[in-house]
């Protein structure tokens, strides 16, 4: 399925966190944050300061999360995206 984000929005697809903490504690899901990166994978016409394949970080309530084909995506405005990995 195709998706083309509006205006200055971004389709990012969330990151998976460590499953473990550093001392082998395994994380169950209910007690693991909301991801706060995710690598774009679509933007908007209006979007100019990430691209295709930028790895960001987000606001931790930002955007609205969708699936899409069993995988887990957020929908960001460009202003929520607080800095991208170079």
């Amino acid at each position: 399925m195709a998706f083309k984000p509006l205006m200055d929005r971004v389709l990012a697809e969330l990151l998976d966190k460590e499953q473990k903490t550093e001392s082998g504690i395994i994380i169950p899901d209910t007690a693991k944050e909301k991801p706060q990166e995710a690598v774009v994978v679509e933007v908007g016409d209006d979007v100019e300061l990430v691209k295709k394949g930028d790895r960001v970080v987000f606001e931790k309530y930002a955007g609205n999360e969708i699936k899409i084909d069993d995988k887990e995506y957020v929908i960001l405005k460009e202003d929520e995206i607080l800095g991208k990995f170079e």
